[in-house]
C-alpha cells in the first residue's frame, strides 16, 4: 500500500492537475488511510454483496407488493423477511424451520422464545 501510495503522488506530480486522471489519482490519495485499516483485516468483505443478495428478491417484487395494506402489514412483512433471510445465513431451510417454530411456538415459553431463532436451531 506504501509503494501504490507513492507511485500515485509521483504520478500525480507529472500529469495536468486538471485531467480526469489527476482527478482519480487525487480520489485514491484521499482514501488511502481509510483502506488501511481495512488491509489488517483478513476476514472483512470489501463490499457488501451477500446482504444485497440476501434483499434482491425484495426489489424485485417491490412493485407487485407496492402496498403491504397497512404501516402493521408492512412491518409484518420486513419481521418475516428477516427471519427467513437470517435461517438462510445460518444454513438452515427457512421452510422447514418456520413449519418447525410455528408447530411448538403456541406452547413455548414467552421468556424462553430466543431458543426458537434460526441460530439456536440445531442443524
Amino acid at each position: 500500500m506504501d509503494d501504490l501510495e507513492t507511485w500515485l503522488t509521483a504520478q500525480l506530480r507529472r500529469i495536468s492537475g486538471k485531467s480526469p486522471l489527476a482527478q482519480a489519482i487525487r480520489y485514491a490519495l484521499t482514501r488511502i488511510k481509510r483502506l488501511r485499516p481495512y488491509l489488517g483485516h483478513g476476514f472483512l468483505k470489501i463490499d457488501n454483496n451477500a446482504a444485497e443478495r440476501s434483499i434482491r428478491a425484495i426489489a424485485l417484487g417491490r412493485k407487485n407488493w407496492l402496498f403491504a395494506g397497512s404501516e402493521r402489514g408492512g412491518r409484518s412483512a420486513a419481521t418475516a423477511y428477516t427471519l427467513i433471510e437470517t435461517a438462510k445465513l445460518n444454513g438452515i431451510d427457512p421452510q422447514a424451520w418456520l413449519t418447525d417454530v410455528l408447530g411448538c411456538i403456541a406452547d413455548h415459553k414467552i421468556n424462553r422464545i430466543d431458543e426458537l431463532l434460526p441460530w439456536n436451531i440445531a442443524r
